[in-house]
C-alpha cells in the first residue's frame, strides 16, 4: 500500500491511497482506525506534500561502507544518532532553501522507516513488527555547523533541511533495496543497503533501549558514499524504485 499526503484544489490537506485510478482519499489515523471516503481524484489534480507530519525525526550518522572490504570488523559500541526537527520537514518539489548564512550544504538520499506503534526494548527479530512504513528522505547537511566536538544537529535543523516523499510504501523488501541520488541528472549515489554497518533492526533495536519510540517517528538509515554540495539552481532527486522519487529544487536563502 502506498500512503500519501496532498492539497486538493481548495488547499485542503488530505490523505489518501494510490490506486491504479488515482489516489482514494481516506480518513482517519493512518497508524490506528482509517475508512475510505470514496472519493478518487486523479494525481494530476492534487499537489503531494510530505507524506506525514513526524512525530520526531532521528537520523544516524556515518552508516554506509563503499564496499564491502571496507566494513569495519566491530561497528562503534555507541552509534551517531542525532535529532533533526520537525520545522525542518518539506515535501516533494518544495524549494530547499540555502540560509544566507551557509557556505555550503550537502544532499544525503535516504531511505527512512515510519514507526507504526509504540516500541520499547524491542529484540532485533521483532523490529519489523513495529514499522509502520518505508519513505524517501534527503537528510541536507550544513557542515559547518558541525560543532569541532561531534555535535551534528545545528547543521541538519535548518528549515528545509529534511524533504522527505513521495509515498510511505508499507510492504517492501529490505533485501533488494537500491539508495540512489540524482544531481541535475546526473547520478551521484548508488548504493544497496547491503553496504550499512549498522542494519535497521539493529539501530530500531538500540534506540528502543533508550527511549520509547512512537508511531509517526521518522528514523532516516544513513546516507551511501557519493553525497556532494547543492548550489542555487541545482534540482536534487533522490530515488528508490520501490518507492519513487523525491525531487527539490535548490535556491538561496529565499522564503
Amino acid at each position: 500500500m502506498r500512503i500519501v499526503r496532498f492539497m486538493d484544489k481548495e488547499n485542503n490537506k488530505l490523505t489518501g491511497i494510490v490506486t491504479e485510478d488515482g489516489i482514494e482519499e481516506i480518513s482517519g489515523d493512518i497508524f490506528g482506525e482509517w475508512e475510505k471516503t470514496g472519493e478518487i481524484l486523479a494525481e494530476s489534480e492534487v499537489t503531494l506534500i510530505s507524506p506525514l507530519e513526524p512525530n520526531q525525526v532521528i537520523g544516524i550518522g556515518a552508516n554506509y561502507v563503499a564496499t564491502e572490504k571496507d566494513r569495519p570488523e566491530k561497528p562503534q559500541d555507541l552509534p551517531v544518532f542525532f535529532f533533526k526537527p520537525t520545522s525542518s520537514v518539506i515535501g516533494p518539489g518544495v524549494e530547499i532553501r540555502i540560509p544566507e548564512s551557509v557556505g555550503e550544504v550537502k544532499f544525503e538520499s535516504e531511505l527512512a522507516v515510519v514507526i507504526g506503534k509504540e516500541t520499547y526494548q524491542v529484540d532485533e527479530d521483532k523490529v519489523l513488527d513495529s514499522i509502520f512504513g518505508y519513505t524517501i528522505a534527503n537528510d541536507i547537511t550544513a557542515p559547518q555547523y558541525f560543532h569541532k566536538d561531534g555535535h551534528w544537529t545545528l547543521g541538519k535543523s535548518f528549515d528545509t533541511f529534511t524533504p522527505l516523499g513521495p509515498v510511505i510504501e508499507t510492504e517492501l523488501d529490505l533485501a533488494k533495496v537500491q539508495v540512489e541520488a540524482y544531481q541535475n541528472g546526473i547520478k551521484k549515489q548508488d548504493s544497496s543497503t547491503d553496504l550499512m554497518i549498522i542494519s535497521i533492526t539493529q539501530m530500531i533495536s538500540y534506540l528502543s533501549s533508550i527511549m520509547t519510540l512512537k508511531p509517526g517517528d521518522v528514523i532516516l538509515t544513513g546516507s551511501p558514499v557519493g553525497a556532494e554540495f547543492l548550489k542555487p539552481g541545482d534540482k536534487i532527486e533522490c530515488r528508490i524504485m520501490e518507492i519513487g522519487s523525491l525531487v527539490n529544487p535548490v535556491i538561496k536563502g529565499v522564503k
